[in-house]
């Protein structure tokens, strides 16, 4: 029987290349590097207007709505860049960095799985090169300054009621979502209602994922909204006079992360905001840096493409110019059994019919990809033990009738050799098959519109049921002149709709609008369906528990 060992335990026997041979193979000269160690770099911003290469193709990943049965995304996609690599092409990968409440929580880190991970896995699911602390003091360094700014006599007439900026910190911590602070008398600040979020759903990590320069992400902070006065004017943190210093703090911070794969292909990985109440994707820098620097590059967006590829495709790209020359789609024959109703326990047996209830799920994923965005598109199955050839030869047929491959993979087990035929699927996609990329919606409609766009075109649903406070917000931000801002829906992942039990592909639902706020900085309009929370808990048993490290240092646990 074959000895199962843990993705910490084969990452951990990996012998990784220095990061300099890393960088000479994705064309980064190394007065470009600035070494973290000898396995991790940061690559200088100059490359980008330096360097003479012109783009490669751009392929996402994405996948079906999650599920307790897990797809692999993250791991396909290294596996995809590896299989590729294998096949002789010039390839770079970009990924977002993990944030330590999942890690230390219940969903896991996000370096990939099995034998296609990035690493060095304990440092990425850890505090890697430390931009995520960056983050959070910048966040909290603006936090600071606008009570001080109350707290000094309050020139800017901020209504204590209306401040809308919270500080952040980078754990599950369920006790902070909703705090009391300045107590204690004059002298500890102006008593006010308080929270924090987690620093992955911070506005300052979705402006430096969306900046192009330091300058770019100066303007950017000084933009962001912190609250508004007793009349409804907004106060923004260039009134603050924050920006500058955030701007310190961040300028190492923008600059992208280079590592490695398993298998020594290079891997961009900076940035990480959540793509159920963010817009998911890594960094704008890092996608062009890895464009550049390789013939192919390969990237995810998080959580299932109602969510993930949606705001890659209709926030990234629209910012950043970026159209994407193919894109994967990541399911596993366990998931789409679940989406039928099975429980988790009962899906290593053949069952046809949960699997012809649930795979609508994945064939609504499909048909957004190619009929909404206009994209050519290639169903990637994970395939596992249990997995009959009967239920593998199903999906081919249902996918095959909407004029879509299914290719298998075994990235997990195999790394790069059981992505090699996906990664020719791929290539003959990128060569052969020419998109017609659209958005989902356009610039000049109302922000109602767009959120009903998004829900009828890519949810499947009805329409949408605005709130009463959600309608004034909308009204509000309007007049304020964000109106032509694209929209960054904050909804569960479980489902197409804002409902996480209504699973496989629903229809005849609503979405409903619970709040509306801006994101001036990144740019877009967050709306708020569900019960979406920015500050997400521990679970019964979390992850830490089994975390420890021995006195070698060497990391146990993580994975």
């Amino acid at each position: 029987m074959a000895t199962y060992k843990s993705d910490i335990e084969i990452a951990q026997s990996c012998e990784m290349e220095h990061i300099l041979t890393i960088a000479k193979r994705a064309h980064v000269d190394e007065k470009y590097i600035e070494q973290y160690g000898n396995y991790k770099a940061k690559i200088d911003l100059s490359l980008l207007s330096e360097t003479t290469r012109p783009d490669g193709k751009l392929i996402l990943v994405t996948a079906i709505t999650p599920t307790p049965a897990g797809e692999g995304k993250t791991t396909t996609t290294i596996g995809l860049a590896d299989g590729l690599r294998r096949i002789g092409k010039d390839v770079t990968v970009a990924l977002r960095e993990p944030s330590l409440g999942p890690v230390f929580g219940i969903k896991g880190g996000a370096a990939g799985g099995g034998y296609a991970q990035v690493v060095p896995m304990e440092d990425i699911n850890l505090h890697f090169t430390g931009d995520f602390h960056a983050i959070g003091a910048a966040n909290n360094l603006l936090a600071a300054m606008l009570d001080n700014h109350i707290q000094q006599g309050n020139a800017l007439g901020i209504d204590v009621r209306k401040i809308t900026w919270k500080r952040c910190v980078d754990m599950n911590d369920r006790q902070l979502r909703n705090i009391v602070g300045g107590l204690g008398g004059r002298i500890n600040g102006v008593p006010r209602e308080d929270g924090f979020d987690i620093t992955v759903a911070s506005e300052i990590m979705a402006v430096l994922c969306l900046a192009n320069s330091i300058t770019d992400l100066k303007e950017r902070l000084s933009r962001i909204i912190v609250g508004y006065t007793s009349d409804d004017k907004p106060v923004t943190c260039g009134q603050i006079n924050a920006h500058g210093a955030m701007t310190a703090l961040l300028k190492d911070a923008l600059k992208p992360n280079l590592v490695q794969t398993l298998e020594g292909t290079p891997a961009f990985v900076h940035g990480g905001p959540f793509a159920n109440i963010a817009h998911g994707c890594n960094s704008v820098m890092a996608t062009r840096m890895a464009l550049k620097m390789g013939d192919y590059t390969v990237t995810e967006a998080g959580f299932g493409a109602d969510l993930g590829a949606e705001k890659f495709l209709d926030i990234k790209c629209r910012m950043a110019g970026l159209t994407p020359d193919a894109v994967v789609v990541v399911a596993t024959v366990r998931a789409l059994k679940m989406h039928g109703g099975l429980a988790k326990t009962q899906l290593s047996e053949e069952n046809l019919t949960a699997l012809e209830t649930g795979i609508p799920n994945l064939l609504r994923h499909v048909s957004n990809i190619r009929n909404v965005y206009g994209l050519p598109c290639v169903v990637a199955v994970n395939r596992f033990p249990t997995d009959t050839d009967n239920e593998i030869d199903f999906i081919i047929k249902k996918c095959r009738e909407l004029g879509v491959n299914t290719v298998l993979s075994t990235v997990w087990a195999d790394g790069g050799k059981g992505g090699e035929e996906l990664a020719r699927e791929v290539v003959r996609l990128c060569e052969e098959e020419t998109g017609n990329f659209t958005f989902s919606y356009g610039d000049d409609l109302s922000i109602e519109e767009k959120i009903e766009a998004v829900v009828k075109k890519v949810y499947g649903g009805d329409g949408i049921n605005v709130m009463p406070d959600a309608k004034k917000q909308i009204e509000r931000l309007e007049a304020l002149g964000f109106g032509k801002c694209p929209v960054c829906i904050a909804k569960t992942q479980y489902s197409f709709s804002d409902d996480p039990k209504k699973l496989g592909a629903p229809e005849g639902f609503t979405v409903t609008v619970k709040n509306v706020k801006v994101s001036a900085g990144a740019g877009f309009v967050v709306v708020l369906t569900g019960d979406i929370m920015t500050m997400p808990g521990l679970p019964k048993v979390p992850a830490a528990e089994r975390i420890d490290v021995d006195e070698n240092g060497k990391i146990t646990g993580l994975f």
